[in-house]
């Protein structure tokens, strides 16, 4: 079988852990967003394709944010232009490109540690910053059966077998055992391990598996008809083992128990503080009864009926409209206005009990024009709020005056 590699200027496929080369400027432009780039005679930079992101690093010094291979040419889009343009010495961030070389591999191992156990098809993928997903092609997944498949995965990075790159003819795909048909008919590269896994796959990826280090499922949840796993590799596996347990040592000093009872620990702490807001929401609910006798016995009596007002500063609405609710409950002459002066905001709840005749809502749509607000409500009860472009003191009076004003229809 012949090894074909018709892609001599993409030098990361001849060899991915090149970090630095030197190589000629053959363009520079603007795209259509005033973007500048660069088009090189070779480049070790990857562009975004395959799943996998596009390298970073440096031409000359300035640096390259992007890379997108755009009608067969690879442009470098850069910071600011390049000023030399004889000589152009490149080079890549490794640190990303190790770790997407570590992601890729490691979802080609998951992915045939899947289809290995359990015959389950991966039907997407996507790397992302943080960690990586594929999507299976099944409607469900037990603890057991991720378990297994990430067994099977961390063995097979252990046993440090080898990760070969192939460019091959399509007379030639016959001789291997591909896990999913090819997107492509020309510059067929495969991504081989071993009596493991055969993959058509045009991005970097170490020599052997054991580069990947670990590979660590986090979780999984149904879309759509599949069931996407979410996962991590290599150095993010140890970045993120680092952040839970300096997490959990904070909790243990927080909690004042030990790893094994944080569980237990928080549990009990959660069902106390339900308990003490419990005890809170009865104690505020006898305050705002008594606050309700309160305002009933500061009344005035008028032709309207039982008027009361109150100017509150950042009270909820929620409170406000309770407390409307307590007093018209235990009067059925009340006619109430509360306004509630909220930072740059006024509120107002206002509500009558069974006798008065006058509306709420009509009230309301008078008072909602001065602060320029929203609301609602019936001929009961209503509520709104709006802009402070008035004090909440004028806002009463002109609710007042409403009222007076509605009395006498």
């Amino acid at each position: 079988m012949s090894e074909v590699n018709p892609l001599e200027n993409k030098l990361f496929y001849q060899d991915p852990y090149l970090k630095t080369f030197e190589t000629k400027l053959q363009d520079q432009q603007k795209d259509e967003q005033g973007r500048y780039y660069a088009v090189l005679k070779e480049t070790t930079f990857y562009p975004t394709g395959g799943g996998q992101p596009h390298d970073t690093g440096s031409l000359n010094g300035v640096k390259v944010i992007d890379v997108e291979e755009v009608d067969g040419e690879i442009r470098h889009y850069l910071e600011q232009p390049l000023e030399s343009i004889e000589e152009i010495e490149g080079e890549i961030n490794w640190e990303r490109r190790f770790d997407h070389m570590q992601q890729h591999a490691g979802q080609h191992i998951l992915s045939a540690a899947f289809e290995e156990q359990f015959g389950f098809a991966t039907v997407g993928f996507h790397l992302g910053s943080e960690y990586l997903t594929i999507d299976l092609d099944i409607e469900e997944l037990t603890e057991q059966q991720a378990k297994e498949a990430e067994d099977l995965a961390n063995q097979v990075i252990l046993e440090n077998r080898s990760i070969e790159a192939k460019w091959v003819t399509t007379d030639e795909l016959s001789f291997y055992r591909l896990r999913k048909k090819l997107s492509v008919t020309e510059n067929i590269r495969l991504v081989i391990i071993p009596d493991f896994d055969y993959n058509g796959c045009g991005g970097t990826h170490p020599h052997t598996t054991g580069e990947v280090r670990a590979i660590k499922i986090l979780d999984w949840e149904k879309q759509r008809k599949n069931i996407r796993v979410q996962f991590i590799c290599g150095d993010r596996v140890l970045a993120q083992f680092n952040q839970k347990q300096k997490e959990i040592k904070n909790l243990t000093s927080i909690l004042n128990a030990p790893e094994q009872n944080l569980a237990t620990t928080a549990k009990k702490l959660t069902d106390s503080r339900k308990e003490l807001e419990k005890v809170i929401d009865e104690l505020r609910d006898g305050l705002l009864a008594y606050e309700a006798k309160d305002h009933l016995s500061n009344a005035k009596s008028t032709d309207s009926g039982l008027i009361i007002s109150r100017i509150f500063e950042n009270r909820t609405i929620q409170e406000l409209q309770k407390l409307a609710r307590l007093i018209t409950a235990q009067s059925d002459e009340a006619v109430l206005l509360f306004v509630n002066e909220a930072e740059d905001k006024l509120q107002f709840v206002c509500a009558r009990g069974k006798h008065p005749s006058i509306s709420m809502k009509q009230l309301t749509n008078g008072l909602l024009l001065l602060i320029d607000g929203k609301g609602g409500g019936n001929d009961v009860f209503a509520q709104g709020g709006g802009t402070a472009s008035v004090t909440g003191e004028q806002l009463l009076l002109q609710g007042l005056e409403e009222i007076q004003k509605l009395t006498s229809l």
